[in-house]
């Protein structure tokens, strides 16, 4: 009887490492690449935007090394909120699950918005609410499966993208060295004047690349739900991160060689004008819009159903850890929460709904609270590692033991934070306009900090918690 009702209130480890990657690959190619890329080199010319996402790529890859290593030792779905309460503070663990539950919560919404304006193109008079309805019914239902089930449906999802970024990419290639169609563009779009705005701007782009890359974490949440954690987390990470980067790269390479940053359209982030679309219309491919539209159709429902696997799984976290209410915790017969499901889809669909009302100004608020969290994430996950690398030889453990050992310790967490800081700050460059400091810009970039802290500092203040010493820090699973 105990090992039922344990195995009851147990998630099921039923995805494998082919859909931990895609997962994982899914989350960070969607619209940041189809569309923000486009802005990104309009903004800070071709060799801006390169070195942007370059080294944004090279934080998330020790970001991801952070987590893999302490996944693969500790696979829970809480991941970092249940790191960082185990290795750096309570309060802080508490802060960053709530943090990030609401922050996919609210993207749910950003996503079935999308959505529905997607399908205003082939179905410019069909109302809104019906396409978000049906849109976050799918969403329901595929959360409703099994997490295997689950894992397929995003395998799928994922690889239309990426089937789509290695067309792009070959067809790009051809047209740059003549193959495809007998005149070579060359590299002088790329090589004129790769940095036409300067630093400012450049560091502007950083926003866009690490917003383009977040999702990259969900591998963290899937480890609770892996079949085998100590060996298909780290066989995920390793085939990710460069996989991510060399999509991304070479596709805003390419669109640097063969549209001049000045091109306006690369700034107006229309599905009509999107990098993408301008490139396969230029290679004689018809139908290029509609494809593109389909094709981000399915990278929005993608970031969608991600983001409801995400939020539901963190949710159920919290409940079971005491940090939301109990009824949260229960599982169906399959091992889906989904209590927690059904009210990560209500708050999805109540943001959607407002923005109805007001001229949008309560939705554009929540997603401005939002937009933080994925950095204030990243900060907590190299903060943790920090914490628990340190904390694991001093409390006398070999890292030898270790299935997967992230490399470059300590500068590769350093690193992160440092770069997460700056890019937070960075948000500042964005509202200098004209000379001026556009202050409504700055409070509706920095309003989730407050929101943060307001929560890390009521928990704190609450149950009187502080920092953990070396020696404090949980390292035991069972504890």
């Amino acid at each position: 009887m105990s090992e039922q009702r344990e195995d009851s209130n147990t998630l099921r480890r039923g995805l494998k490492a082919r859909h931990m990657t895609m997962i994982s690959l899914g989350g960070s190619i969607g619209t940041g690449l189809f569309l923000a890329s486009g802005g990104a080199i309009h903004s800070a010319g071709p060799g801006g935007a390169v070195l942007a996402y370059t080294l944004i790529g090279i934080m998330v890859y020790f970001l991801m090394t952070s987590l893999g290593e302490m996944a693969t030792y500790m696979p829970v779905s809480g991941t970092f909120s249940t790191y960082a309460a185990r290795f750096v503070d309570p309060s802080l663990g508490f802060a960053l699950g709530w943090n990030y539950w609401y922050n996919w919560a609210i993207t749910i919404a950003a996503e079935l918005s999308a959505a529905t304006l997607i399908m205003k193109f082939w179905f410019p008079n069909s109302p809104s609410i019906l396409w978000s309805g049906l849109f976050l019914l799918l969403m329901l239902s595929l959360n409703l499966l099994s997490v295997k089930g689950y894992g397929e449906s995003e395998y799928w999802l994922a690889m239309i993208k990426i089937v789509t970024v290695i067309v792009f990419i070959a067809i790009g290639l051809m047209m740059v060295i003549g193959i495809w169609n007998g005149k070579a563009v060359g590299i002088s779009n790329l090589t004129d004047n790769p940095f036409p705005a300067g630093f400012l701007a450049t560091l502007g782009v950083f926003m866009a690349a690490g917003f383009s890359f977040q999702g990259t974490e969900l591998i963290g949440v899937t480890a609770g739900e892996s079949e085998n954690p100590r060996e298909n987390i780290p066989r995920a990470i390793r085939s990710i991160f460069w996989r991510i980067l060399l999509f991304y790269i070479l596709a805003i390479l390419l669109i640097g060689m063969l549209i001049p940053y000045s091109n306006a359209k690369l700034a107006s982030g229309d599905i009509s004008t999107s990098p993408f679309t301008i490139i396969f219309e230029r290679a004689g491919l018809a139908l290029a819009a509609s494809i593109m539209n389909a094709v981000i159709l399915t990278s929005v429902l993608s970031a969608g159903n991600s983001g409801m696997y995400a939020s539901t799984r963190m949710l159920w976290v919290l409940a079971k850890e005491g940090k939301a209410p109990r009824f949260l915790a229960k599982l169906n017969v399959r091992g889906v929460p989904v209590a927690a499901l059904l009210v990560t889809g209500a708050l999805g669909m109540l943001a959607f709904l407002a923005s109805f009302f007001g001229d949008g100004v309560v939705y554009v608020w929540l997603l401005n609270a939002s937009g933080m969290s994925g950095f204030i994430v990243w900060l907590g996950i190299a903060i943790s590692h920090y914490r628990f690398r340190r904390a694991y030889v001093s409390q006398g453990h070999k890292l030898e033991d270790l299935a997967y050992l992230a490399k470059w310790f300590p500068f590769g967490p350093i690193l992160a934070m440092l770069l997460c800081i700056v890019v937070i700050g960075g948000q500042f460059i964005g509202a200098l306009k004209d000379g001026r400091i556009d202050w409504a810009y700055i409070f509706a970039s920095y309003i989730g900090i407050p929101l943060f802290l307001a929560i890390f500092i009521g928990h704190k203040w609450k149950y009187r918690t502080r920092m953990l010493t070396l020696a404090e820090c949980k390292l035991d699973p069972e504890e």
